[in-house]
């Protein structure tokens, strides 16, 4: 399968979630070009962008156990090529 470009857009919103999810990112930690996180104090949130290059099924995978974390939402746009 031919890899692709994907940039993963992620909210959390329960701080409690926040260790698990970079154990996750972790795991993927190969397949991550670049990431961005943004503390949002003052609402208590984190947006994060994660940006990879990888199989597809490889980003899905991802996005979907990140989506699966309490207070966590994720969007995926991938590339067209």
């Amino acid at each position: 399968m031919d890899k692709r470009i994907a940039h993963i857009g992620i909210i959390v919103e329960d701080m409690d979630s926040v260790q698990k999810l970079n154990e996750i990112l972790h795991e993927y930690g190969e397949h991550i070009i670049g990431r961005m996180g943004i503390p949002f104090r003052e609402k208590n949130i984190c947006i994060i962008s994660i940006v990879l290059h990888a199989e597809q099924d490889v980003i899905s995978s991802l996005a979907g156990k990140l989506g699966m974390l309490k207070g966590v939402s994720v969007k995926t746009i991938f590339s067209k090529k």
